[in-house]
Formats: C-alpha cells, structure tokens, sequence
C-alpha cells in the first residue's frame, strides 16, 4: 500500500511538472529531464511512468480535459440560464488558464503544431459553447438576431485568443482584462442584458440591475 501512494504520487508529481514544462516552453522545447528534474525524480522514475514524451503529453491534456469538464458543470449546475451558464463558464476557463498549469498545458499542447493530434479539448470546448448558445436561443435567452454560428465563433475565438496572449503576458488573462468584454458582448447577446451577470473586475459579478 505505501508503494501504491508513492507511486501515485510521483505520477501526480510528474504531471504537474510536465504541464509546468509544457505550458512554459511548448511541446517541441520540452524534455523529458527537465520534466524529471522539476518533478524532482529520476528519468528513470520518469520512463517507469510514461514511456515517451507524447504519452506523457496525452496525459496532461486527459488531465485538463476532466478539470475543464468539472468546471463546466459546476457552471452549469449553478447557473439560472445557459446564457449565464456560458459567460461563467468562459470566465471560468480563463481563471484556469491563469491559475492552473495542467489547464494551460492542456490547451497550449491541443494547438501545438508540432504534435500531428487532433486537439479533443479544443474540439470539445467549441462543442460546448455551441450547445450553450443553441440551448440560450431555443430558450429565447439570445437577441433574436443573434446568429448562433456567428455568436460561437465569437466567443470561441476570443477566448483561445486570451489563451493564447496569456502564454507570454498572463495579465490577459486577469479579471480587469477579461470583464471589459463580457460588458461589450453581454448587451450585444442577450434578449435581457439586465438579467445576466457579467464578470466584474475584481474577479467576480457585476450583478444585472
């Protein structure tokens, strides 16, 4: 059993590691004794684990995709809406990206063009902002001329464009960055602006009045 919970930790010590590495330095620059000596293991103890650099990539991405998931629900859960649902769940992923490394790693590992994978985060993330849109239009949540298509590119891109920014400036990912575009986009989007709740800057709600 005490070999059990050491071995699970050291896994859990390397994944860490691994997503700091790849979050900072990309997937090509990255190597497997930088990802050890940050774990503080051997490359032995590393290999034992996982036996490539790719395997250990795959694993920081499942790793991200089930946190990304978690915050999904719980975003959904406690949200009235899925219009509401949608802008804390946004706002959500960004304050992972900014605070959790195996998130960031995540993303920045699905759009790296060195790995030859499909991205099943990023795929997963435009399906999950789409069905969150289709559900705030059948809903009549949306303004009625709002394009679900148009208001999914939107939101998508933006978002993995401050992903993208935050690699090199992670104050782009901060609530003061991030609470401007919520008020341009929310009135722009909802059938009831007042009855959404945008991010504030201080990192929490600008309740609707």
């Amino acid at each position: 059993m005490v070999k059990q919970v050491r071995a699970a930790r050291t896994r859990e010590a390397l994944i860490r590691a691994a997503a700091e590495v790849f979050a900072d330095d990309g997937y090509a620059l990255a190597s497997l004794p930088a990802i050890s000596k940050r774990a503080g293991v051997s490359t032995g103890a590393l290999h034992f684990h996982f036996a490539s650099k790719d395997v250990l990539a795959a694993e920081v991405e499942g790793a991200a995709f089930e946190r990304v998931a978690r915050l999904a629900e719980h975003c959904r859960a406690a949200a009235g809406t899925s219009l509401q649902s949608l802008v804390d769940t946004s706002s959500g992923l960004l304050h992972a990206l900014a605070d959790d490394p195996v998130v960031r790693a995540g993303f920045r590992l699905g759009g790296d063009p060195s790995r030859k994978n499909d991205s099943e985060l990023l795929h997963w993330w435009h399906g999950r902002v789409r069905d969150l849109i289709v559900d705030a239009q059948g809903a009549g949540e949306l303004e009625r001329t709002v394009s679900a298509d148009a208001a999914t590119t939107v939101i998508v891109a933006s978002m993995v464009g401050f992903g993208a920014l935050g690699v090199a400036d992670r104050t782009w990912l901060s609530a003061e960055r991030v609470a401007p575009f919520w008020s341009f986009l929310v009135p722009r989007l909802a059938a009831s602006p007042h009855r959404v709740s945008a991010p504030a800057a201080t990192g929490g709600r600008d309740e609707g009045k």
